[in-house]
């Protein structure tokens, strides 16, 4: 037997070390990526992006006209039921049915038309379940 052949089929240590860490790095990669991937447990916040389509339907140059309330139900998601609530100083105006307590919530500062030459700040508020 040849003297090369003792040392056939091994490797260097540092090697080895290198090629198992490479390998933990690629599956820790991997399950973050599948982790991500899959549906978790917890529901879809659909409320945010629901107060920015509201937003947009009573929103006009800036100002939220309190009138333009009934355009608000489009901005439902599908299969799901929608509050939404504007409120400026004293005043009050709410579309849609009485939100149970487990409703998905999302609110936003804006302005409020109150008349001609009249505007003062409010929240708008969007419950969704």
């Amino acid at each position: 037997m040849s003297r090369s052949s003792a040392r056939r089929g091994q490797v260097e240590p540092v090697a080895a070390i290198v090629a198992v860490f490479a390998l933990g790095v690629g599956l820790t990669i991997y399950a973050g990526a599948v982790d991500d991937a899959l549906p978790g447990t917890e529901p879809r916040n659909v409320a945010q992006p629901t107060l920015s389509a509201v937003e947009d339907a009573i929103e006009t140059d800036g100002v939220v006209r309190p009138t333009r309330l009934t355009r608000v139900t489009a901005a439902a998601p599908a299969g799901r039921r929608l509050n939404v609530t504007l409120t400026a100083g004293d005043r009050r105006w709410t579309r849609g049915a009485s939100p149970p307590a487990s409703a998905q919530r999302a609110r936003t500062s804006v302005s409020v038309d109150r008349g001609p030459g009249q505007v003062e700040p409010g929240r708008l508020t969007v419950r969704v379940w």
